[in-house]
């Protein structure tokens, strides 16, 4: 369960959402400025509301009326950003590896065997970043997003930057990813069709309000 009520004022703009989702994948949906990244910034602990809360579960990231603030390395979130932000100098399964680093000593439940095998990227993990495709960079950004083992998995528009056709062979191995880790996701994306394709459950988000949290078929 994601359940968020939080409140960010910064100069004009406010941002007051509240999202509670017991689905794998919930979809966040709005035109740009709207507020998609902030919210899953703060979510990580990238960014602190001025008021609210944020539980994963039974554990609670942020709340106001305790003071209580996790830093963004105790929230076990993976994040991926629209782009794929690895370490130039390191080779993809070195860029992969850094996820478990992450763990300090945590139990793991996602090896990077699977992961390889799950995205498909056994041929590349004795390349650079500089050798990769877009869409190669994106699948390794997000097997190392989950080798940090994650509690939820933040996806910030991770698809804007490919074209048509490279959007078409990732968006299946993030259904992969749902379906054979079961592993909560919140999606954000301009494209309503990326979402629908992920799930039936989209939040709305305008001008920093949610203005509808409804089944895909309600749009």
């Amino acid at each position: 369960m994601i359940d968020v009520n939080i409140v960010l004022q910064r100069g004009v703009f406010k941002l007051a959402a509240s999202i509670q989702s017991d689905m794998l994948v919930t979809g966040l949906f709005g035109p740009s400025g709207a507020g998609k990244s902030s919210l899953l910034q703060i979510i990580a602990g990238l960014v602190k509301p001025q008021q609210g809360y944020i539980r994963i579960g039974d554990t609670v990231l942020y709340d106001s009326s305790q003071r209580l603030n996790l830093p963004s390395h105790q929230r076990g979130i993976g994040y991926v950003f629209q782009d794929a932000l690895l370490f130039p100098h390191l080779s993809v399964k070195n860029n992969l590896l850094y996820g478990y680093r992450r763990l300090s000593g945590k139990p793991e439940s996602i090896v990077l065997d699977d992961v390889v095998a799950l995205l498909e990227i056994s041929h590349l993990l004795a390349k650079n970043p500089q050798q990769l495709s877009g869409g190669e960079k994106q699948r390794v950004a997000l097997g190392r997003a989950l080798l940090s083992n994650p509690r939820l998995l933040l996806l910030d528009e991770p698809m804007a930057a490919l074209d048509e056709r490279l959007k078409q062979q990732i968006l299946p191995f993030l259904l992969r990813v749902r379906d054979e880790l079961h592993l909560p996701m919140l999606y954000v994306s301009h494209s309503l069709a990326e979402i629908q394709f992920l799930t039936d459950h989209i939040v709305f988000i305008e001008q920093g309000q949610i203005r509808n949290d409804a089944e895909t078929e309600s749009f």
